[in-house]
């Protein structure tokens, strides 16, 4: 997994939208992700946790919080955007949560639901895939191979958290282990063993019920062709031996018999075959006599009335030659009489324009108009000219006005920043007063916050060693009484011992009988046999005072290790708080929480000061260039007055002479349009009035003239012999029809079956498809019989091998149970081959312990210079402690083997780091090797003195080998001389930003 590009926006500190390009950070192999507390590193983080798994590290989701930052915009959504390569795919990851947004009608707010896009990034381009968040978490986790809580232990490595684990008992670590390794399959292993153990023995016992159950089957499917009672079914129980082959032997009858009935059904279906395909011939022959008789007949028949309509065929054959000879005269006809409509309109519009001329034109000619109109056209042209330079002489007074408005307005506005910048000096020296004052509040406040953290673990260590010192005093005093008690117990089992050999002749002579030896002397005499004294003591006695001993001791024994633990961890407490009492170590907490609050308060005015004398220097630089400039506006406004005034003077001189008797321009250019309108109307249609007296004559000689050719004396002979289209058509339709109907009789006079068909007596067509459909029925009777036999024979076959499989699957379900009961024994640690009797569980833990320390030894060794080594202990625990989950360092300075809770600071930072780089190689491996190419750090390097941090950074430095890239989160400063590629959180007012810094380049 690689990461290549986040994008946040109002995602915790960050208000505005951030880019961060981890292709860049990831070239040098380590980068460093720093920044002053609280500006958003860790958010960095969260952000690429939410991006892939839609929520943040569990320890940072607390109830109540948001992920929105308080520093956005109302408007803004919070959205975050991851672009990785996982499994050879590149993808692009989406994710908005639920948030409130203004609405957009009225006022108040509403909630958008969650939101997420994932796409992948193919040779084409972008392509979507899903938007359900199910999907898209099902998708991602699929391919990363590991749960949240793996990745934030994996690929975001906190060292605080594997610092806990080196000093952690083997339960905690039993706890961590299993998060992360997820063993609760492992458990349901055990279940599932357990169940399939059971379901496996009622299988056995089933089995034989189902060869019984198949036998029935087979019964039911022979029917009447097997006799039930040669079947000797109450003979036969589950578990007998002989019961298969009885049901083998009796199923090889019921398919013999089967088989037989089939074969017969078959010969009857074969002669039913035959008889009805004779049937079914003689039926067709039937039906096609009747069909050529019935054609004869229907041709005679229409034969005659072809032959009565002979006349009114003459008459339409020469009704059509007319038309067809009118048909070429009507073209003429039809221009003709368009060019008269159009002459008739061209002559009333002509009349309608003179009556509109002045009597001087009314008698004009199309020449005199267009002269008339050219002169007029002259006349307006120059008018036009006029009135541009008289709506120039309106603009030239609204710009006069408007700079006199902005002369007024500069004269205000001057003498208002000049009172401002009488003012400036000491504004700008309380501004940067209340900075000085602010940033010194700030230094206090980090210092101090250095020293809170410190008092408040130690005051908390002080108080659970006040708590443990009571627990143990407590403790110390129930060891003194169940000493005294087992003291007393133990006296009382010794006297009642003693007191029962005082008198152990009793019991012995007791023990006598007549004529036998004595098991002391031998003798077979007994003349004086002793006799039990008052309050003798008998061995149920000794033996209850003993029982009771051992309990009294049991008891002190464990309150001796009650008393030992907590002993030893007071002891630890002891040496985390000091030699400061508690009380002394409150008040120092208190003191110093107090005065970081009230620093952190007054600190918290910095940005806003910083911010009011960045604002009025800006200001102050932006009034004195506005005096400037505004001196330079008046002067070029009072030479712009002056050009105005001489451009109107001499406007006003050109209008006078053209306006003439017209009260403006415009009123004069609108007669001359008027004018101009009239005599072209006029012009236009006597000009069409003549072409469409042209286009008459000329239609009238072309009438005449196709007339003669078409074969008419006259033209209106002519006009009325033309026929409409559809009239005409009409008439062909029927015409054509007689003649097809010709053509068809003398087709079928020449057919020689029918007529050969006409001479044979009638046919009967329903009596032959009587006798057909009868053999039909016969024929599907017979079908039917042989389907049943058939299916009797396939039902008798596939129960026959169900049985046979029902008997076969008898051994291997005994095979699978012994094999399965053996596994849950095991799994469980209730089998004698699991030594340790440890529970699958407990034994993946432990050995997932041992490769994890393992593979931390191997950078471990590096980091120390070849001194330390992590060692897991497979030690069996008392009591009901967990076994396998002891982890050693190994000291090669000293041959020593101790506990790793002993380690200094940076020897625990050692430590942990080797041992979270080896949990993480693991982890991986697990997840079914998913590269991780991509890996944070946070915290723990400012423990290390300049050699180790040297160390520590070539191990990481050997991490791009495998072309990995590690991010580490720090405020030590030595390392951003040390790291080249750098992402800097920079904390501000309106909330934080990221900036780049790659081989001392800043972004």
């Amino acid at each position: 997994m690689r990461l290549h590009r986040l994008e946040v926006t109002a995602f915790g500190p960050f208000a505005e939208p951030q880019s961060i390009d981890f292709d860049a950070l990831s070239g040098a192999g380590i980068f460093l992700l720093h920044g002053p507390t609280g500006a958003g590193k860790t958010s960095v983080l969260d952000a690429v946790c939410y991006a892939l798994y839609g929520s943040v590290p569990g320890s940072r989701q607390a109830p109540g919080t948001t992920l929105r930052s308080d520093h956005a915009a109302p408007d803004t959504p919070t959205e975050v955007t991851l672009e990785l390569t996982v499994g050879g795919r590149r993808l692009e990851i989406t994710r908005r949560p639920e948030q409130d947004r203004p609405k957009k009608r009225g006022t108040g707010t509403t909630k958008d639901k969650a939101q997420s896009w994932l796409r992948e990034h193919t040779g084409d381009g972008w392509s979507a895939l899903s938007r359900s968040h199910q999907e898209i978490g099902e998708e991602i986790e699929q391919l990363l191979g590991m749960s949240r809580e793996q990745f934030c232990q994996v690929v975001l490595l906190p060292q605080g958290e594997f610092a806990q684990f080196l000093r952690a008992g083997a339960e905690a670590r039993g706890r961590l282990l299993g998060r992360l390794f997820d063993t609760r399959r492992f458990a349901a292993v055990e279940t599932l063993l357990a169940e399939r153990r059971r379901a496996a023995e009622a299988k056995v016992r089933a089995g034989d019920e189902k060869v019984l159950a198949a036998a029935q089957r087979l019964a039911q499917a022979a029917g009447d062709s097997a006799d039930l009672r040669a079947w000797p079914l109450p003979a036969h129980q589950p578990g007998d031996p002989g019961l298969a082959e009885a049901v083998r032997a009796w199923a090889a009858v019921a398919r013999c018999s089967a088989r037989e009935r089939l074969t017969v059904a078959e010969y009857a279906l074969a002669a039913a075959e035959g008889r009805h395909a004779a049937a079914r011939r003689a039926a067709e022959e039937a039906r096609e006599l009747d069909r050529l008789q019935h054609r004869h007949a229907e041709t005679a028949r229409r034969a005659a009335l072809l032959e009565q309509a002979a006349p009114e065929r003459e008459r339409v054959r020469e009704l059509l030659d007319r038309a067809r000879r009118g048909a070429l005269v009507a073209p003429a006809l039809e221009l003709r009489g368009a060019a008269a409509a159009a002459h008739l309109t061209a002559a009333h519009a002509e009349t309608l324009a003179r009556a509109e001329l002045p009597p001087a034109l009314a008698g004009a000619g199309t020449e005199q108009l267009g002269a008339v109109e050219q002169r007029l056209r002259e006349d307006l042209g120059a008018a036009g000219a006029a009135q541009r330079a008289e709506q120039r002489s309106a603009e030239i007074g609204r710009e006069r006005a408007t700079l006199e408005r902005e002369s007024r307005d500069a004269d205000e506005q001057h003498q208002e920043s000049a009172e401002w910048l009488a003012r400036w000096e000491s504004t700008r020296a309380a501004l940067q007063e209340r900075v000085d004052a602010a940033q010194q509040a700030l230094t206090l406040a980090e210092q101090l916050a250095g020293r809170l953290e410190p008092a408040r673990a130690q005051l908390a260590a002080a108080r659970r060693r006040d708590s443990l010192a009571a627990d143990a005093a407590a403790a110390a005093g129930e060891l003194d009484s169940v000493r005294e008690e087992s003291y007393a117990a133990k006296e009382r089992w010794l006297d009642l011992k003693e007191a029962r050999l005082r008198g152990i002749a009793a019991e012995l002579a007791a023990a006598l009988t007549p004529g036998e030896p004595c098991t002391v002397c031998g003798s077979a005499e007994h003349p004086a046999p002793a006799r039990p004294a008052p309050g003798h003591v008998d061995r149920a006695a000794e033996d209850a005072a003993h029982a009771r001993f051992e309990q009294a001791e049991e008891r002190r024994a464990a309150v001796e290790r009650r008393l030992a633990s907590l002993r030893e961890a007071e002891a630890e407490a002891a040496g985390a708080a000091g030699d400061a009492t508690t009380a002394e170590l409150l008040a120092l907490t208190a003191d110093l929480s107090e005065r970081h609050a009230a620093a952190h308060a007054e600190a918290a005015a910095l940005h806003t000061a910083r911010e009011r004398l960045a604002r009025a220097e800006r200001e102050h630089e932006a009034r004195s260039s506005d005096r400037l400039e505004a001196e330079r506006r008046a002067a070029a406004r009072a030479s712009r007055r002056e050009a105005l005034d001489q451009e109107q003077a001499a406007l006003e001189a050109e209008l006078v002479l053209v306006r003439g008797d017209s009260p403006s321009v415009a009123a004069r250019a609108r007669t001359l349009e008027d004018r101009i309108r009239m005599v072209t109307t006029a012009a236009a249609a006597l000009r069409r009035a003549e072409d469409t007296a042209a286009r008459l004559k000329q239609a009238d000689d072309q009438l005449a003239d196709a007339a003669f050719k078409a074969g008419f004396d006259t033209v209106e002979a002519a006009a009325d012999a033309v026929l409409p289209e559809y009239e005409r058509a009409a008439l062909q339709h029927r015409l054509d029809a007689w003649q097809a109907e010709e053509a068809m009789l003398a087709e079928r006079r020449a057919e020689a079956d029918t007529a050969a068909a006409a001479a044979l007596p009638p046919a009967d067509p329903a009596a032959a498809e009587a006798a057909a459909e009868r053999a039909a029925a016969r024929l599907r009777t017979a079908g039917s019989a042989v389907d049943a036999a058939r299916v009797r024979c396939a039902e008798l076959d596939r129960l026959s091998r169900q049985a046979e499989q029902e008997l076969r699957a008898l051994g291997p379900l005994r095979e699978a149970y012994e094999r399965v009961a053996r596994l849950a024994g095991l799994t469980a640690g209730t089998s004698a081959d699991n030594e340790r009797r440890m529970r699958l569980e407990s034994y993946v833990l432990a050995a997932r312990l041992e490769q994890v320390a393992a593979a931390a030894t191997v950078r471990l060794l590096r980091m120390s210079g070849g001194r330390y080594t992590l060692v897991h202990s497979d030690a069996r625990a008392s009591g009901r402690g967990r076994s396998g989950l002891g982890l050693h360092v190994v000291d090669a300075w000293t041959g020593s083997e101790r506990d790793t809770a002993t380690l200094s600071g940076g020897e625990t930072f050692f430590a942990s780091l080797a041992l979270a780089l080896g949990l993480a190689d693991v982890v991986t491996d697990e997840a079914g090797g998913m590269r991780l190419d991509t890996l944070f750090i946070d915290e723990g390097f400012g423990s290390l003195d300049d050699q180790a941090l040297d160390e520590v950074l070539d191990v990481l430095d050997s991490l791009r080998e495998r072309d990995r890239s590690v991010g580490i989160v720090s405020h030590v400063g030595d390392l951003r001389t040390r790291v080249q590629a750098q992402l800097e959180i920079v904390k501000q007012r309106g909330g934080s930003v990221v900036r780049h810094r790659t081989a001392g380049i800043r972004d």
